[in-house]
């Protein structure tokens, strides 16, 4: 075998590769066998068809199965090891596959085009500042998050009167419609419960001071205009809810209205979800502070992480084949993109790709590993996250454990290549601040989110 690569440009090279027979002709030897003594062809007992048959009818597909399976293997061996900063995939040229004859050459000869990044230095010294925030978690932020918790874990009470916000429970019968005055026509008519916070702005006045047994007549696209809100309304669902039209009638069996729950220790169960995380108000208080702080250290990351990014994107100068990877997209996409999609996506696309290459020098300079043990870690924290679970005792961490090995185990949705992923550029993200200037800034909630409007990360 002879591998040679050509680089034409920075960004273009081409690599050759020349087969003979003594490369591939054992595997295809090997494999022409298994398919003998495996072989049902009348006439012939299992084990006993002649080499020549299923030469004659295997030879030339095992063939170029075994010679695209060694130059799969071949072209990703040299990228590897000689840490070629490839982008895309190999291309191969077609013009030269087709003029291969398979049922006479020996010896082949197959190109790929390559396109390549351009080579780059990571000088963590020449980067410029950026700015770490803290929010400040004042009384406003406390007592707001506070107000929604107990909005949250809400009670219900029966009262006399409809107000805005309110439930309203009776009989709903509709009265015209499309196709009233049809033979067979049946009004749909049912028991259900009419939300006043998804009746129409110009249409709630007619619902307000409402009492049990009154009626009320209404027409239904005009009082509940979204689809969805109609179809939670009737029970229907949303395609059916938005045949309705016409008016209908409402009588009131009862109306309920939430009432915030009491901050007191069921209530403290209920946000927390163990008896064991506060005793006390004052205690819950300092809980949610240090959960709105958590949070707040959230977003003032992600805009972090945005910084550093930019600049790197800025800072440091990578030359991709821009012909090659349009091709290379158009072709990898079969048809489901035009040329000029690509076009309009090209920028996105490739500053996620020199970050990729950024962060990917790094990772291998610093000799930055993920272990199973890392992903595991990160996993516990999102289910914590996503399921509240905020106590830390081991019934609660024992959940948590097994509702993360069970989401990583779940291969169809590749969770844990997307969590490997996740914790990779955390690591490479962490160093990366390690090594930079970071100035710490304190702003308000509301400077924080002026400077955040519209920022986008790149995605990598």
């Amino acid at each position: 075998m002879e591998i040679a690569l050509d680089k034409s440009t920075e960004t273009n090279a081409s690599l050759t590769i020349k087969l003979t027979k003594e490369d591939y002709q054992p595997e295809v030897t090997k494999k022409l066998k298994e398919y003998s003594k495996r072989a049902s062809i009348k006439g012939f007992r299992p084990g006993h068809v002649p080499a020549s048959l299923i030469q004659k009818m295997y030879g030339k597909s095992v063939l170029v199965e075994e010679i695209n399976n060694l130059l799969s293997k071949t072209v990703s061996n040299y990228i590897r090891e000689n840490k070629l900063q490839v982008v895309g995939d190999p291309l191969p040229d077609r013009d030269k596959a087709d003029q291969i004859d398979w049922d006479s050459q020996s010896d082949f000869e197959f190109v790929y085009n390559l396109g390549m990044a351009s080579d780059f230095d990571v000088d963590f010294a020449s980067l410029p500042a950026v700015s770490s925030f803290t929010i400040e978690a004042g009384d406003k932020e406390l007592e707001e998050t506070i107000d929604n918790l107990r909005n949250q874990f809400h009670s219900h009470e029966h009262v006399e009167e409809a107000a805005e916000g309110d439930m309203l429970y009776g009989e709903l019968k509709q009265l015209g419609g499309e196709g009233a005055n049809e033979e067979g026509y049946v009004p749909f008519e049912t028991k259900t419960a009419l939300p006043l916070k998804q009746v129409a702005p110009d249409a709630l006045a007619q619902f307000i001071g409402l009492k049990k047994n009154e009626s009320i007549t209404f027409d239904i696209q005009q009082a509940f205009p979204d689809d969805k809100a109609r179809a939670h309304a009737t029970g229907l669902k949303a395609e059916e809810a938005a045949a309705l039209s016409g008016e209908f009638t409402f009588t009131i069996d009862d109306v309920t209205r939430n009432v915030p729950a009491e901050i007191n220790e069921e209530f403290f169960e209920k946000v927390f979800g163990t008896k064991d995380a506060v005793e006390n108000e004052e205690q819950f208080r300092e809980k949610v502070t240090e959960i709105i702080k958590s949070n707040y250290n959230r977003e003032t990351s992600t805009l972090l992480r945005y910084d550093i990014e930019k600049a790197l994107l800025e800072n440091i100068e990578i030359n991709l084949p821009d012909a090659f990877l349009k091709d290379w997209l158009l072709i990898t996409n079969e048809g489901k993109i035009t040329p000029e999609e690509i076009d309009q996506q090209y920028d996105a696309f490739t500053r996620s790709v020199k970050l990729q290459l950024i962060k990917n020098k790094i990772a291998d300079q610093n000799e930055i590993k993920v272990e199973f043990a890392d992903v595991l870690e990160a996993t516990k924290g999102l289910v914590r996250e996503q399921f509240g679970f905020y106590a830390d005792n081991e019934q609660v961490n024992q959940s948590v454990d097994r509702i993360a090995q069970n989401y990583l185990m779940d291969e169809k949705a590749d969770n844990y290549t997307k969590m490997f992923n996740r914790v990779f550029d955390d690591k490479v993200m962490a160093l990366i601040e390690s090594k930079i200037s970071v100035e710490p800034q304190t702003i308000t909630i509301d400077e924080f989110k002026e400077r955040a409007q519209n920022i986008q990360p790149v995605q990598a």
